[in-house]
C-alpha cells in the first residue's frame, strides 16, 4: 500500500448528476426495495471529492458549496459509510481520510448527489490508498451503498433494472441540452416511495422502457426523445408538492419538448430542441418565478473522474 510519503497527499475526483429519462416502478417487495427499470443519463452538473491522508482510523468530511447546510457530515453521510466501507473491506493496512465535499448537485434533489459523492469518495480513496480495486468491484461496492452509487461510477447513459443498480449501456447518440429548475426544499425519496404505494401507482406487468424512447436515443432525436421520457414516480412527487405541476407546465408552455420530474424530485428536467433554444428557455423560466434557480447542462456525460489541480 502506499504512503503519504511515496504518493500525492490530495485526490481530487469530479462526479456528475443523472436524470432519470424513464422510469418504472413495481410494487414493493419483500426486502423492502420496489423492483425498477431505469434510463440514466449523467448530466453536467458536478459535485467535486477531495481526498486527504489522514491518521489511520480517521475518517471525516466537510461539506461546501450550495446547500451544504443540508448535508450531514455524520456517519450517516453516503462519502463516509463509502470511505469505511473501502477501509474495512479492501484496504490490508490501517487508512484515515479527510473527505472535502464542494456541492453543486442539489441535496435530495432527485439527481443522486448522495450517491454522486458515495461514488466519487470510492474512487478518490482507492487511488489515495493504492487500493487494487477492478470496476466491477468498485461497482459492487457501490451498490451496497445505493442503488444510483454504481450508475455514477459510470456515467453516460444506461439501462438499470433490478432496484436500479444492475447497468447495461444504452446506445445515445449526440448531445442533449437540459434546462434544470430545482425546487425549494428537499423530497425523501422514501416518502416518495411511500406516497408511490399509497396511490397505487405500481406497475403489476413486466417492467419495460419505452422502445420509442431507446429508438430516439439511437436517432439522436430530441423531439422524439421528449415525447417519451417517463417517470412513474412523478404523480407521488406532485401529490407531495403540487407547486412541481406548476413548474413542468411552466417549461412546457416556454417551448421545452419533454419535461420530467427527475426520480423523486424536487428537481424538474426540461429538454430543448438544442443548446440556443435551452438558453432562451433558462432565461425565460427564470423569470417566471416558480423555481428556486435555474441550470442549464447537458449530457451524456462520464461519471466519477479523477481531476488534476
Amino acid at each position: 500500500m502506499a504512503s503519504p510519503v511515496t504518493e500525492a497527499e490530495v485526490v481530487r475526483v469530479r462526479v456528475a448528476g443523472k436524470i432519470n429519462l424513464a422510469l418504472r416502478s413495481g410494487p414493493l417487495r419483500a426486502d423492502g426495495y420496489h423492483s425498477l427499470a431505469t434510463v440514466f443519463q449523467a448530466v453536467s452538473l458536478f459535485d467535486e471529492v477531495e481526498a486527504r491522508w489522514a491518521e489511520p482510523g480517521r475518517i471525516s468530511v466537510q461539506v461546501v458549496g450550495e446547500q451544504a447546510d443540508l448535508v450531514p457530515t455524520d456517519d450517516s453521510n453516503l462519502a463516509i459509510r463509502a470511505a469505511r466501507l473501502l477501509s474495512d473491506l479492501v484496504a490490508t493496512d490501517p487508512v484515515g481520510v479527510d473527505l472535502l465535499i464542494r456541492k453543486a448537485i442539489p441535496v435530495t434533489g432527485g439527481m443522486a448527489g448522495g450517491s454522486a459523492d458515495a461514488a466519487a469518495t470510492l474512487l478518490a480513496c482507492a487511488v489515495l490508498w493504492d487500493l487494487d480495486v477492478s470496476p466491477e468491484e468498485m461497482r459492487e461496492l457501490g451498490s451496497r451503498l445505493g442503488a444510483d452509487v454504481p450508475f455514477c461510477l459510470t456515467g453516460g447513459t444506461a439501462l438499470g433494472t433490478d432496484r436500479g443498480d444492475q447497468l447495461a449501456p444504452v446506445l445515445s447518440r449526440g448531445s442533449y441540452h437540459w434546462v434544470l429548475a430545482f425546487g425549494e426544499g428537499e423530497l425523501s425519496t422514501p416518502a416518495v416511495f411511500a406516497k408511490f404505494d399509497e396511490l397505487g401507482l405500481a406497475k403489476t406487468e413486466h417492467l419495460e422502457v419505452p422502445s420509442e424512447l431507446l429508438n430516439a436515443l439511437v436517432s439522436g432525436d430530441p423531439h422524439a426523445l421528449g415525447e417519451h421520457l417517463i417517470n412513474d414516480l412523478q404523480p407521488a412527487a406532485i401529490a407531495l408538492r403540487p407547486e412541481l405541476g406548476r413548474v413542468l407546465e411552466a417549461g412546457t408552455a416556454l417551448g421545452a419538448v419533454g419535461a420530467i420530474v427527475s426520480g423523486s424530485g424536487p428537481t424538474v428536467a426540461f429538454l430543448a430542441a438544442n443548446e440556443s433554444d435551452a438558453v432562451d428557455l433558462s432565461v425565460h423560466l427564470s423569470s417566471e418565478g416558480v423555481c428556486r434557480a435555474v441550470k442549464r447542462v447537458s449530457g451524456p456525460i462520464p461519471g466519477a473522474r479523477l481531476i488534476n489541480g
